[in-house]
């Protein structure tokens, strides 16, 4: 695996939050770099970023649709499309 990369090249990119977010601001908004996605949050953008790696990350989307719509969600892929 490669090695995580700082916040810088994140600045560049462009953040995206869920349709599902309320209009005030207040949700998580994720952005990827290569093969890595950063996990911010809307309202405090100064703060420090969670950086995980795409697999991770689809892994953990993967998880809340098990939680959501059971097991048999996930299909034959084994995981939730997050692209």
């Amino acid at each position: 695996m490669n090695d995580v990369p700082t916040a810088d090249p994140f600045r560049a990119t462009d953040w995206f939050k869920s349709s599902y977010s309320a209009a005030d601001n207040e949700c998580v908004e994720v952005s990827c770099v290569s093969a890595w996605v950063g996990i911010r949050d809307s309202k405090a953008l100064a703060r420090n970023l969670l950086i995980v790696s795409a697999d991770s990350f689809a892994h953990f989307i993967s998880s809340l649709s098990v939680a959501r719509s059971g097991p048999e969600s996930l299909g034959t892929a084994g995981r939730a499309d997050w692209h």
